[in-house]
């Protein structure tokens, strides 16, 4: 943790987070007296070691010298999607029990009401810049009035404490056990592991394009600062400002989810073309799995230089894939790097190669679901063995392919169909722009598969599309896989981590009377 420290007395004005489109950023310096600063407040204002607060904000600077202080006074930290309502807001603040929830101006309103609605729990609302908004608490005030420095080098290492986006059922705070305060002066292990996997230094510039409530961009943006890096920072993802960045600032790794890879695609050729990418030697992408045809094209435009892995905010384990491998084994995630991978069948067996079954991790870290001991239970066997609920096979050289999540699967008939195959079959079609595949009620087998679809086209949603795409399912997949019914979408149905909610669309279409 006092990496950052080291790093801000040898190069204090050297940026450490940088947003191109906003021109906000942050010098090492600057970063480390501000989290010095919130640590020490943190630390005095009755924050014991083990104590969360969470952080309803935007991509921005201040949100960094808020974890880097946490991290410092040994608290934990869950940054929350600003897409959320106030009645999850409540829940996430009630179930990981956070004593503050510390807001941007632009969600302050939010934030409070969601104070408001808590039944009986105690938590505290701090604004940032505030101005005096009723029940609310001004941050910088509070900060600005401590002048207390506490000793904090006994406390352990704080970190993050994320919650999932509830594709599945209501989020699941990921809590993870802290570091003790003998690492403080030197890079924790995951962060050492990391930064040797992916070859990450002082020279590193980094590109982060993703929202930073998610695991993934808050992780790498942290990691990418303690080894003496520089991050970019996206404030939303918009495509040319991902390409123009690389340009600007010489970036040199990057992190993506597969949807932006097809709006990178979606430029037009003079617009890609139009920008150096020579500095870009490393891009890695996960959250959701890629489909083949658009891996392909990135290649062919970025060259060797496309990276992949399978994990979760679990932290259970991990796969990873290299170019050079993915191109010998298209559609693998790659071996496993973090934990010794296994397949399981329902019956607890370990299954051959070839086979499709849970997919565990042994002798990886261990994690808890925040104050939900059931569930935490329901991913680990006896032999301490834990699952991310997906389902997927290996081959003979112990690379991982994905099938789908358990949660996800469609039993039609008593066959076992797995909505990414059918997914990967509609996205080769030209009039399809996205979609997802669920099953839904049916009478004779129980479910029937349902294709949602977004039209490549102004005016491609038509009763004759819906039977050109049942048609061409039909010539690459055998009959009982293949969408019984279409329905048009007029959006992505995919998170921003390119994940399908597929539980909150079969629930809209339950609602439709399909």
């Amino acid at each position: 943790m006092s990496s950052l420290r080291a790093w801000a007395e040898t190069q204090p004005d050297r940026l450490a987070y940088y947003f191109p489109q906003t021109g906000d950023g942050l010098t090492y310096g600057e970063l480390d007296a501000g989290a010095e600063a919130i640590a020490c407040w943190m630390a005095t204002s009755g924050l014991a070691p083990g104590d969360g607060v969470v952080l309803l904000m935007e991509n921005c600077p201040k949100l960094f010298e808020i974890t880097w202080a946490a991290k410092r006074a040994g608290i934990y930290f869950t940054p929350i999607s600003r897409h959320l309502k106030a009645g999850e807001i409540a829940y996430i603040l009630d179930n990981s029990e956070a004593c503050y929830l510390i807001s941007s101006p632009a969600f302050t309103a939010l934030a409070a009401s969601a104070v408001r609605s808590l039944d009986g729990a105690t938590v505290t609302h701090f604004g940032i810049n505030s101005k005096g908004a009723d029940g609310v608490a001004d941050f910088d005030a509070a900060v600005a009035a401590c002048d207390a420095r506490p000793d904090l080098s006994e406390r352990p290492i704080g970190r993050e404490l994320l919650y999932s986006s509830g594709t599945t059922g209501v989020p699941k705070g990921v809590c993870k056990p802290m570091w003790p305060a003998d690492y403080r002066d030197t890079v924790e292990p995951d962060v050492d592991a990391w930064r040797r996997l992916f070859r990450v230094d002082d020279t590193t510039v980094y590109l982060s394009t993703g929202p930073l409530y998610h695991a993934a961009p808050l992780a790498y943006c942290m990691r990418t600062v303690a080894c003496g890096g520089r991050c970019i920072v996206l404030g939303r993802f918009a495509a040319e400002d991902a390409l123009a960045a690389i340009q600007a600032h010489r970036v040199t790794h990057s992190q993506w989810v597969p949807t932006m890879f097809v709006r990178l695609l979606d430029l037009p050729a003079a617009t890609r073309a139009r920008y150096d990418l020579s500095s870009h030697r490393l891009a890695v992408h996960a959250a959701a799995p890629c489909p083949i045809h658009i891996k392909d094209q990135m290649m062919d435009w970025w060259g060797p230089i496309v990276w992949e892995y399978y994990a979760g905010s679990e932290g259970i384990g991990q796969t990873l894939i290299s170019p050079d491998q993915w191109l010998e084994k298209k559609g693998s995630v790659g071996p496993a790097v973090v934990g010794d991978l296994h397949i399981i069948d329902d019956d607890g067996n370990a299954l051959p190669a070839g086979e499709v079954g849970t997919i565990y991790f042994a002798n990886g870290p261990r994690f808890e679901y925040r104050n939900d001991p059931d569930k935490t239970a329901s991913v680990y066997r006896e032999n301490g063995m834990a699952t991310l609920g997906d389902l997927g096979y290996v081959d003979d050289e112990g690379f991982l392919y994905l099938s789908d999540r358990r949660a996800d699967l469609i039993i039609s008939g008593g066959v076992n169909i797995y909505p990414k195959e059918i997914e990967d079959v509609l996205q080769r079609h030209a009039g399809v722009a996205d979609c997802a595949v669920i099953g839904v009620a049916d009478p004779e087998y129980g479910e029937s598969v349902m294709a949602c679809v977004v039209s490549a086209t102004d005016g491609g949603a038509t009763d004759a599309m819906a039977a050109e795409l049942i048609a061409f399912c039909r010539e690459h997949l055998s009959h009982i896989k293949c969408p019984k019914r279409v329905v048009f979408l007029e959006q992505s149905p995919r998170t921003e981590t390119g994940k399908i909610p597929r539980r909150l669309l079969k629930d809209r279409y339950r609602e439709s009377g399909y």
